[in-house]
């Protein structure tokens, strides 16, 4: 592994992902400075229920500004994370629509579905025709180089909520999981050597193993986030599995043998539900699987989802180092 060579890294490094990275403190406090001046739609105040739309990474990001806030107050709000809508959705509904680029193909056909049923849309997107369908109000956000906006979408998303009442005031929250993500951050920047990092040290565990990601259930969208950059950057495999369906997965530990050795089964956890974790842990441990735990950092839940989350960015970015490939290819 060449992780402290600087040079290999940004040969690499196509999009600059590294520099989008050790953006995330920054992107966080500019996007949610950000939601507290734009536009809302009038009706907005009135509606009865909120729908979050979007697809993959972009739903992450609606899925983990909403595990932040725990429960919402004052009215239902639900993550759609599929094509079309609910059939129950109408005038007395709120759309907010995710989407990273502004171009993806489902999200942009919800905003007009909900539209053309009378509901009230807001865009939230770097770009793209999102943006500039009519009777869509445009929150608008800097594109950055690499393709995800995970930081950005669940920043404005936690404002539109603060906005409705739907959630507990944020500002808090915010700044600390800012000051989290610095912090953590010192430790996992590419300057920062494999034996003082745990995301290059974890990289180098993954390698050549498929990733197993049991995450506590309220922590479930960083879980997910893991996966999605594994996947993605490093064009290696990996599975989050959330607690709640943890009991499945111990009772499928045992065959075949000869695969044991090749999984690293990775636990994500806060506060709750840790000697849960920890018993699944064990029987993990007991039948032969490497194991390691990552802690999220941080007192409020959005601070540990997102330093989950950041961790999971930097591990994903050494793994693909370690493959020796780009982590902005398509293909591996």
């Amino acid at each position: 592994m060449r992780l402290d060579d600087l040079d290999y890294l940004r040969s690499l490094d196509s999009r600059n992902w590294l520099a989008h990275l050790e953006a995330w403190p920054d992107q966080l406090a500019a996007a949610w400075a950000l939601g507290q001046t734009l536009a809302w739609p009038a009706a907005a105040p009135s509606a009865r229920q909120v729908v979050v739309v979007g697809r993959g990474d972009s739903a992450i990001a609606g899925e983990l500004a909403l595990a932040a806030v725990a429960e919402p107050a004052g009215r239902p709000v639900i993550v759609w994370p599929r094509p079309g809508l609910p059939a129950w959705l109408g005038p007395q509904t709120l759309v907010l629509a995710l989407s990273h680029s502004g171009r993806t193909a489902d999200t942009v056909a919800a905003a007009e579905a909900a539209l053309a049923r009378g509901a009230a849309v807001v865009g939230l997107a770097s770009g793209g025709r999102l943006l500039d369908l009519p009777g869509v109000t445009a929150w608008r956000y800097p594109a950055s180089e690499a393709p995800d906006g995970l930081v950005p979408l669940a920043a404005l998303t936690l404002a539109a909520l603060a906005k409705l009442e739907a959630a507990p005031e944020p500002a808090e929250a915010v700044a600390e999981a800012g000051a989290a993500l610095r912090a953590q951050q010192a430790s996992l920047r590419a300057d920062s050597p494999v034996r003082a990092n745990p995301a290059k040290r974890m990289a180098g565990q993954l390698m050549d193993r498929y990733a197993a990601l049991f995450v506590a259930d309220e922590l479930t969208p960083a879980g997910r986030w893991w996966q999605g950059q594994i996947n993605q950057l490093a064009k290696a495999g990996a599975q989050c599995v959330p607690l709640a369906e943890a009991d499945h997965a111990l009772a499928g530990r045992f065959l075949p043998e000869a695969l044991i050795d090749k999984y690293l089964t990775l636990f994500l956890r806060g506060p709750a539900a840790a000697a849960a974790l920890d018993e699944v842990r064990l029987g993990f441990m007991t039948a032969g699987y490497n194991t390691d735990v990552i802690a999220g950092q941080g007192r409020s839940r959005l601070a540990q989802l997102l330093t989950l989350a950041h961790y999971g960015s930097y591990a994903a970015f050494y793994l693909a180092a370690c493959y020796g490939v780009d982590p902005a290819a398509r293909e591996g």
